[in-house]
């Protein structure tokens, strides 16, 4: 009987490690791992060992997909291809060139500082269309927060004030969004543009007003940085994680307080409820209406969190437009991850990476080089909404104006 379940036991196993699942992960890795090849400090001169790598990244990536493991074997596939352009790229670059630009460290400090932003935005996302609610207007609740930030923090001398009303100004912003689409059910994608170009006209309307040509006054007071003694020295977590923005740490923060809230609180319940089965809900005496006002403030404040650290947090100023459809990249970030928190950091980081290593690119191969990979996280965003790899499925009801019987 024990040789049998010992038998039992290695069959699953084995049954596991070969499932088409686990076989399209591991084409993930050796996608990954065609382009890593190429690069400091393995940096392979050869391109046949990249393209060797990737092709089996591919064989393992349409292995699944024919076994019925689309989403995983889709991201295979296209991680494969991306690893042997990238190796091959890689494999015809000097050494000192790709030592300048690929500097681990550095490029993971730049990602973190870069997905922080889309991550407080794609968070406040998921609560709005959790609820039920689509919201387009990310976007210009990330505005608001921006110039707002700035404006309470030269003002009042203080960044916590900054942050107090761009969290206002955000959620102000939200609330209009949610009374068009709640209350009046107007269609939820022309009011959350609607936002956004309100947003638009606001800030730049004020920023003009308050400041004219000369811009926002120079020494406002900026979202200081955490400091953590001891690890400052250590090889590559120091110079990562030894002096990160407060507003990083808070991120972290709160993508685990929202995956607890969400999924492990009955508060996330009522919104996953509302966002899938709004009738069903309302007849067990939760409110719809106020569920869905609620979830969608709180996303304008999380977006407009997202807008002041990057104002306030990051560069210290204020510029018209300066989030630059960042909103829509949070959006895009949120489709990835398939409207899970986990999911969409992943995703937020992806586009931090690119938007990293575009920053350090030019050092070495030119601004063309630089400009023309700041286009990624764009592509990506159209890769995301299409469903090039693996549909998402959004909540049942998102987008669907409910009526009150």
């Amino acid at each position: 009987m024990i040789a049998r379940a010992e038998d039992f036991r290695e069959r699953l196993t084995w049954a596991r490690l070969t499932s088409p699942r686990a076989i399209g992960v591991l084409g993930i890795v050796l996608g990954a791992l065609a382009f890593w090849l190429a690069l400091p400090p393995v940096t392979v001169r050869s391109p046949v060992l990249p393209l060797l790598v990737g092709i089996l990244a591919l064989a393992a990536g349409i292995w699944s997909v024919t076994r019925g493991e689309r989403r995983v074997g889709w991201a295979a596939v296209a991680i494969g291809i991306v690893g042997m352009a990238g190796g091959v790229l890689a494999t015809r670059s000097g050494e000192a060139d790709l030592d300048s630009v690929v500097v681990w460290s550095a490029l993971a400090a730049a990602t973190l500082r870069y997905a922080t932003p889309l991550t407080f935005a794609a968070l406040g996302g998921l609560f709005s269309e959790r609820s039920g609610v689509v919201n387009i207007g990310l976007e210009g609740m990330m505005l608001m927060g921006a110039f707002f930030g700035v404006w309470a923090a030269a003002r009042f001398d203080s960044w916590a004030l900054g942050l107090l009303a761009a969290m206002i100004a955000g959620g102000l912003l939200a609330l209009l969004h949610a009374f068009f689409s709640i209350h009046l059910r107007a269609d939820q994608i022309v009011s959350g543009t609607a936002v956004n170009f309100l947003a638009l006209g606001i800030t730049g309307y004020v920023f003009i007003d308050l400041y004219g040509d000369e811009g926002t006054p120079t020494g406002i007071p900026r979202i200081p940085e955490v400091r953590i003694p001891g690890i400052e020295d250590i090889t590559f977590i120091g110079p990562v994680f030894g002096q990160l923005n407060l507003m990083i740490w808070l991120s972290f923060v709160l993508l685990i307080a929202t995956y607890v809230v969400m999924f492990k609180t009955p508060i996330g319940l009522r919104i996953r409820a509302v966002g899938e089965h709004p009738r069903a809900a309302e007849t067990v005496g939760i409110s719809v209406y106020a569920t869905r006002y609620a979830a969608v403030t709180l996303s304008g404040v999380l977006a407009a969190l997202g807008g002041a650290y990057l104002s306030v947090g990051f560069v210290g100023s204020f510029n018209e437009n300066m989030t630059s459809g960042r909103g829509f990249i949070a959006l895009a970030a949120l489709i990835f991850g398939n409207w899970r928190p986990f999911g969409l950091f992943g995703a937020a980081l992806l586009f931090g990476f690119s938007s990293a290593l575009a920053q350090r690119l030019p050092t070495a191969y030119g601004e063309s080089a630089g400009t023309l990979f700041e286009a990624l996280p764009y592509v990506l965003t159209l890769i995301a909404v299409a469903g090039v790899i693996g549909r998402s499925i959004p909540p049942a009801a998102v987008g669907r104006p409910y009526k009150k019987q």
